[in-house]
Parts: C-alpha cells; sequence; structure tokens
C-alpha cells in the first residue's frame, strides 16, 4: 500500500467527494481527511492509502497542481519513516540518569508530623 498526502481541497470537503476524485486512478485503501480535534473543521488535507503503487502515481501525475473548487491541489506520495520500538528485553535506561530504587525500604519518606 501507497499513502498519498492530498492538501489545497475546500475546508467543507467530503470523504465521499474526495474519494470518487481520487478512485478513478486506482482502488483506495483508507481515506483520512485531517481535521482540527476540538472543532472538528477540516485542515484542508487528507491522507489516502492506495492498493497499488500505480494507482498512487497516476493520481499524483493527474491531480497534482490541477484546480478544484476554486483551489489548487497537492497530491504526492508519502514516505513513512521506519519505526523504531525497543525489542522486548532489550530495552535500557538512558544513561545520564540514575537508577531507580528497586525496594520499597530504598525510597525516601517525609518525616511525619506529631499531632499534641
Amino acid at each position: 500500500m501507497v499513502k498519498l498526502f492530498v492538501g489545497g481541497f475546500p475546508l467543507d470537503i467530503e470523504e465521499l467527494e474526495l474519494a470518487k476524485i481520487v478512485a478513478v486512478y486506482g482502488d483506495i485503501s483508507t481515506l483520512k481527511i485531517v481535521r482540527d480535534k476540538k472543532t472538528r473543521v477540516c485542515k484542508g488535507y487528507a491522507f489516502i492509502e492506495m492498493v497499488d503503487r500505480a494507482g498512487a502515481e497516476a493520481a499524483m501525475e493527474a491531480l497534482d497542481g490541477t484546480s478544484f473548487a476554486g483551489k489548487v491541489l497537492s497530491v504526492k506520495i508519502t514516505e513513512e519513516p521506519a519505526v523504531t520500538r525497543p525489542k522486548p528485553g532489550n530495552f535500557r535506561p538512558a544513561p545520564n540518569r540514575p537508577p531507580r530504587p528497586t525496594g520499597s525500604d530504598d525510597r525516601q519518606r517525609r518525616p511525619r508530623r506529631t499531632i499534641n
């Protein structure tokens, strides 16, 4: 699967309308219009996963720089960075931090106040 960045479309566009424009060039796996978390208003860009690279490239070549509803579309193939996750059992704490105490007796406690 290949992910496309599509930007520059009107803020009132719906997922189905955007899907119709891109689906002409290949099958779509997922489509996500990015919206503001609080207001739910579209931010003007979306990410679309195409089933194959040929469809993604065809959509990019055909739609990048074209006008849609008075706006100029920007369509690019995104290259996702490789996700690096620590392997189980290989995690080590940061080198500049002191080791954490292991037992409950090691922790420091505030002195108790005596009530008269």
